[in-house]
């Protein structure tokens, strides 16, 4: 486990009270566990929009055009 002196404003400190007291937990290190777990998933794992999941979905259905060798896709293309 990490150990850090950190410095917080009234503000963090109170939302960190709040978050103790909500979750039932020990500490303001328990709380500050919480949230930091809590966001982190939305950094790292943020959802995707609807409109896009769409999009890709309609992307995947759509069907590519066959072509034999570079010499008929080029035909194809019209270079």
């Amino acid at each position: 486990m990490v150990q850090a002196m950190i410095e917080i404003p009234d503000e963090a400190n109170h939302i960190l009270n709040i978050v103790k007291a909500r979750y039932n937990l020990k500490t303001k290190s328990e709380a500050i566990a919480k949230i930091v777990i809590e966001c982190g998933a939305n950094i790292i794992e943020p959802e995707l929009r609807p409109e896009y999941l769409e999009r890709l979905q309609k992307l995947e259905r759509e069907k590519g055009i066959s072509f034999k060798n570079i010499a008929e896709l080029r035909k194809i293309v019209g270079e």
